[in-house]
């Protein structure tokens, strides 16, 4: 199980870095596959991501793709948030928790099949 573990890690770091939802497909395989509770794997998910962002950030910025006022107040904002999210998620029953995960992930799924906007240049 531990090489399985590292693959996901692997696999879902590379699809982090390209912008692909590796995060989502990481709480999904942590979740159904490695078996931890939704919080565990949703605070795993969240200190995954740090190093992931922190490493494809030179290439995006190389290419101009960083808005560095909006960077700036979305990180200040989202660290807000995400102590926030982190106290409600730890006081959320596990079910209830793993079926608005469910219903976020329907929705947004069906978004993106149903053509949702896209941002300009894409």
């Amino acid at each position: 199980m531990p090489v399985l573990n590292l693959l996901a890690g692997l696999a879902t770091g590379v699809l982090s870095a390209f912008g692909i939802g590796g995060g989502t497909l990481l709480l999904l395989y942590l979740t159904f596959l490695a078996g931890f509770s939704q919080q565990t794997a949703q605070g795993i998910n969240l200190l995954y991501f740090l190093p992931t962002a922190g490493a494809s950030l030179p290439l995006h910025c190389k290419h101009g793709a960083i808005d560095r006022t909006a960077a700036l107040t979305g990180g200040a904002w989202g660290c807000v948030a995400s102590i926030g999210g982190a106290l409600l998620a730890a006081a959320v029953p596990t079910g209830l928790l793993r079926k608005c995960f469910g219903v976020y992930l329907i929705v947004t799924g069906c978004i993106t099949l149903l053509g949702g906007k896209r941002a300009s240049g894409q």
